[in-house]
Parts: C-alpha cells; structure tokens; sequence
C-alpha cells in the first residue's frame, strides 16, 4: 500500500512538472565584459536549486569540520556520564541485594568517574547520593572508620549546593540510623538535632528520635515523641496506647524519691493522666516512696466516676488503692462502698474496702471483707497474701494467737 501512495506521488510530481515547465519560452540573459549568455529559465532555475543546495551543504561540511573537536569531547564525556550512572546504578542492585562488598567498589567506581572529569564533578546530587551508597555499604560491612569518612564527604558537596539539601537530610537520618545501630544514643540525638524543623517533623525522623530516646533512658522525651508519631498515625492505635503506656510506666518508675515523681506526674500528657492504668502505676510508685497522699489524690478521680471505667481498669484501680491507705478518711469508706454495692461481683473492689475498713479500725467487716479475698483463688497472689497479713494483724490485736499463726501460714502457701 504505501508503494501504491509513493508511485501516485510520483506520478503527481511528474504531470505538475510537465505542466509547469513545459513551455520553455522564458530566457535568462547573462553579460560579462562584452559577453553573453543565454540560456532557458528553466534551467535557470534548476541551476539555482542545485547551487544553493552545494551551498549549504559546503556549509555544513565546514561546520562539522571545524566543530569535531568539541563534538567529540561532549561524545566522550556523554560516554563518561554513562559510565558513571551504570556503576551508580550497579551499586544500588548490589546494595539492595547485601553484596555490599560489590557495592562499595561500584560507588567508588562511580565517584572516581565522576572526579576525574571536571565537568561531571559539579553535580553534588550525584556525588552526596554515590558517597552515601558507599557509607551504607561500609556500614553494612562494620567499617565504622570508612563509613564516617564517607558521610563527611556526602555532606561536603551536600552543603556547598543550594539544591542539594534533600541529599543532607537524607544523610542526616542515615548518620541518626547508623549511630542508633551502633547503640550510640547521644550521637543519634545531636544528628537528629542538626535537622531542620520540616524534616525533624517527618515520620521516620521521629521514629528515629523515640528509638534514640529510648535507648538514652530518656522516657518523658520518647513520650513524647511517641504521642506525635501516634497523632500521625504511624501506630495502630492499639499498639500507640500501649506503647504510651509502657513510656509512661517507664518514666514513673525512673523517679527516685517523691519530689521527683511528683514533677514526672506533672509532666506527663493529660491524656496519659487520664489513663487509669498509668495513674495506677503512679499511685503504686508513691506507696513505694512513702507518699499515700499523692497516691490517693492521683487515684480519686476515678473512684468518683467508676461507672464509666472497664472492670479491668477498676481492678488494676483496687489493687493500686490499696498500698496508700494509710492514713485515709472516711471520705474514701464512702467511695468503695459505693462502688462495692454498684459491683458487688468484682472482688478486687472488696479487697480495697476490707483493707480502707481495717486502717480505719473497723475490725468486723474488715475480717468478713478479707477473708473472703483471701480465699478466693481467682485473685492475685500478692492481694491474697496481703489480705491474709492484714488478717493476722487482726488477730493479733484480738490477741488470738492461734488464728494469727494459721494466717501466716496460709500466706506463706499462697503461689
């Protein structure tokens, strides 16, 4: 078919030229110091097709002749680019496929390609990216002295080029990753401090600081981190309000003595305060620092509004209760009973009001409430043995040796 299309083209060309130079009548007259020459226009024309065409292709030779040289120079260093870009390339396969020997020399390939000609060593993108390839590999490889040498160099070209700041960021948080790798948390925090406030914002840089923050003993810090990468949505929000709590328990058992607690708690989100897990874990912190004030007052709130709270958290609530009753006032009777007679089924609240009857000396119903704790199986070891303690120093202010001795060995068999 497009042979059919060529000879009708053909055969167009050929009646319009017929047609056209058929009548050869028009002359064109040349004189030249007496002489002259005649010859048809059509050839005239012809001729004059046919010279400016060796015109401009005598032209164009001379063009390309006089500019070999330069085009040669752009073909090799056309060729060099290429050269350079395939080692680069080689490099990240065999990164990605943990031949990070081979890696090392394909980057160093590339550098040296790109160094030795000056035209392609203006490219600091090119530069920063191949030396962070060799770094990764040198870091893979436990060559700790290489992979430093090689970051510094990535950061040389990275902060001397106004558009290569995406490559500085991009090392900053390899340099935070490797010093994280190396268990070397004060470094991971200055690296991720150098980061501008955009890039610190990012999700992966804020996994890195918590993970920094976390190896650094550095709780409130992670938890904050934390609760940032939980409004980001990085977690589920199962594993976020675990991971907060766990931060948050960390944080609270660092404290050393009550003041110190006391600023922990302060310091503490008040989502986090809200948490009756985590206010649990403070009130058992401050029985343990001899503070059952701070430990009541923590826990008070939620004893006013059990009802909104599952039974899990009521009992974790109970247990805590317990170890800062002492010194406790009638106003707190009230509260557990109350929340007694609301779930009379949850053991874990009567084990909180037979101990707050006890510390206030009111032995009847105390010795009823406890013993029933003590012998449910179902309760905890320590709130069983600690009911059964609490028993025996009842009998010992009834002077009933004998019931005193048989609670101590009942506590000494609980598991």
């Amino acid at each position: 078919m497009r042979l059919v299309i060529w000879l009708v083209l053909l055969f167009a060309a050929a009646v319009v030229a017929a047609l056209t130079l058929g009548s050869n009548d028009g002359l064109a007259s040349f004189y030249w110091s007496g002489w002259r020459v005649d010859i048809s226009l059509n050839l005239f024309l012809l001729l004059l097709v046919a010279g400016c065409f060796a015109l401009v292709t005598a032209i164009q030779a001379v063009e390309a002749l006089t500019t070999l040289p330069r085009r040669a120079r752009e073909w090799r260093l056309a060729q060099r680019e290429r050269s350079a870009q395939l080692a680069l390339r080689e490099a990240l396969v065999e990164l990605f496929g943990a031949r990070y020997s081979r890696a090392q020399k394909a980057a160093q390939k590339a550098l040296s390609i790109q160094s030795a000609t000056p035209e392609l060593a203006a490219d600091p993108a090119f530069m920063a990216l191949a030396h962070l390839l060799a770094a990764e590999s040198a870091h893979r490889l436990q060559d700790r002295r290489h992979r430093d040498d090689q970051l510094a160099r990535a950061l040389d070209p990275a902060q001397r080029a106004g558009g290569a700041r995406a490559q500085e960021d991009g090392a900053r948080l390899l340099a935070a990753q490797w010093a994280l790798d190396d268990r070397d948390a004060p470094r991971a925090l200055a690296v991720l401090g150098e980061l501008a406030p955009g890039v610190a914002r990012r999700t992966q840089a804020l996994r890195l600081r918590l993970q920094a923050s976390r190896l650094a003993r550095q709780p409130l810090d992670a938890l904050r981190t934390a609760r940032l990468l939980a409004k980001h949505q990085a977690f589920s929000k199962v594993a976020a309000q675990g991971l907060l709590r766990s931060l948050a328990f960390e944080a609270l058992d660092g404290a050393r003595d009550v003041d110190q607690l006391r600023t922990v708690w302060q310091q503490l989100d008040p989502a986090d305060r809200r948490d009756p897990l985590v206010a649990a874990r403070a009130a058992h912190c401050a029985g343990q620092l001899g503070a059952p004030d701070d430990g009541r007052g923590w826990l008070r709130p939620f004893f006013d509004d059990g009802a909104a709270l599952q039974p899990d958290d009521r009992a974790a609530l109970a247990n805590a209760l317990v170890p800062v009753l002492a010194g406790c006032g009638p106003d707190w009777l009230q509260r557990l009973e109350a929340a007694q007679q609301r779930f009379p089924r949850e053991r874990a609240l009567a084990y909180a009001l037979g101990h707050a009857l006890a510390e206030r000396q009111l032995w009847g119903k105390a010795r009823l409430m406890l013993e029933a704790v003590a012998d449910d199986t179902t309760m905890p070891g320590a709130a069983r043995r600690r009911s059964w303690l609490a028993l025996a120093a009842l009998a010992e202010q009834e002077g009933d040796d004998a019931r005193r001795a048989r609670c101590f060995e009942s506590a000494a068999r609980v598991p």
